[in-house]
């Protein structure tokens, strides 16, 4: 019962910046913790980072961590991911997810809600 929609992905140069948004919509009051994940071309879907259901708390992975940062507005219901000092490693589909279990998980089968994914490409 929750919608995601990415959107802000496109063609950067590596060391630029980019932000995405992930917009939740529903007609339920259940809170969410919201996941970053992204697939290249040929890859498994990766965990990029997730926020707590009241932006308390943020992780990320090892990949991203420094260079990411992911924010949360549940007056907006958007939550932000900041990417800066991109490289062209990072480029790929990114999308966001939605877990009902309120606190943070790294794994991609503990979302049950997702988003249609938004291409980042990162040029050198």
């Amino acid at each position: 019962q929750v919608q995601l929609a990415e959107s802000g992905g496109g063609l950067v140069q590596a060391g630029g910046s980019l932000r995405l948004s992930c917009t939740v919509s529903g007609r339920t009051f259940t809170n969410y913790a919201i996941g970053w994940f992204r697939q290249a071309p040929g890859q498994e879907r990766e965990f990029v980072g997730a926020i707590s259901w009241n932006g308390g708390k943020a992780e990320y992975a090892d990949s991203v961590k420094g260079r990411f940062t992911i924010s949360r507005d549940n007056a907006k219901s958007t939550v932000y991911l900041q990417m800066s000092s991109l490289k062209p490693e990072d480029t790929a589909v990114y999308y966001c997810a939605a877990n009902g279990l309120l606190v943070i998980t790294v794994d991609r089968g503990t979302y049950d809600s997702w988003g249609q994914g938004t291409q980042v490409t990162v040029s050198s």
